[in-house]
């Protein structure tokens, strides 16, 4: 892997029929701030989609931080989770939270996707 950053295009769900596999398919998650639907794919890797709604975040600024935090959680968990095409959507409580707070509950939520469905990859 290069020094970049990034998240490269092969490690995010892109398409309608994508996110609609995992929510129709998917298993649910849930915290106060945020809710990982988790489907099994067979690409060999974790995928990450984003649901961050206006109601959810609020206006443009506070939804694309959402997704910074979102994405850069994902990039640096990436290797402990199985093969599954993640879903993750905003919850209201997370507009007014903290980066630290949302930070905990996307890794509390990363360890739980990889302890429930690591067991369970076959459903």
């Amino acid at each position: 892997m290069s020094g970049r950053l990034t998240l490269p295009a092969r490690l995010r769900l892109r398409h309608k029929s994508d996110f609609d596999a995992a929510y129709a398919r998917g298993r649910r998650m849930s915290d106060e701030f945020f809710s990982v639907t988790a489907k099994a794919n067979d690409t060999g890797a974790p995928r990450l989609g984003m649901a961050v709604a206006v109601k959810a975040a609020g206006g443009a600024v506070a939804r694309n931080r959402l997704r910074r935090l979102i994405r850069e959680s994902f990039r640096l968990h990436q290797r402990e989770l199985p093969a599954m095409d993640l879903v993750v959507s905003a919850r209201p409580a997370a507009r007014g939270a903290s980066a630290e707070s949302l930070r905990a509950s996307l890794a509390a939520l990363w360890k739980k996707v990889a302890g429930q469905c690591a067991t369970s990859s076959h459903s």
